[in-house]
């Protein structure tokens, strides 16, 4: 299991989003451009010492990832609030990405077309949207929850 983000543009998010890849021993990759340094402090400050202990992988565009993920064989699960199936209806997979997009624009039209699923975290009408960091726990935990308990 893999967790993706889109041109990510909050280095804070990002940070806690390698962390969480760090302890729950997934791999993370970030799709450029991102808006912001990997230098930057901020993104440092929240993945703390956590980033020496996650396996990144920067694709420098979404064609070069999507040309990576079809050579892999890999599913995309793409999390949006866009979609109609429910997070945890759907049936993991231990090779699947789980996809997250930008926080101030989401994915493009491009990438909603290559995923193999679109997935939504139902939240309270007339809110708008959940933290990305918060999106990327609560998808790897019920997949990851799943893959543990497949009669699930």
């Amino acid at each position: 299991m893999q967790i993706a983000l889109f041109q990510p543009d909050i280095a804070q998010n990002t940070g806690t989003i390698l962390r969480l890849c760090a302890c729950l021993g997934m791999a993370a990759h970030i799709i450029e451009p991102a808006g912001f340094p990997f230098s930057d402090r901020l993104f440092r400050r929240a993945g703390m010492d956590y980033l020496d202990h996650v396996s990144v992988t920067r694709h420098d565009s979404w064609p070069r990832f999507e040309d990576w993920r079809a050579a892999k064989g890999y599913r995309l699960l793409l999390f949006t609030t866009k979609a109609a199936t429910d997070y945890r209806d759907f049936h993991y997979q231990s090779s699947d990405i789980l996809l997250f997009g930008r926080e101030s624009a989401g994915v493009t039209e491009a990438v909603v077309e290559a995923a193999d699923a679109r997935l939504v975290i139902p939240i309270t009408p007339g809110l708008r949207s959940l933290n990305v960091a918060m999106t990327a726990a609560m998808a790897a935990g019920e997949a990851l929850r799943q893959l543990r308990n497949p009669q699930v």
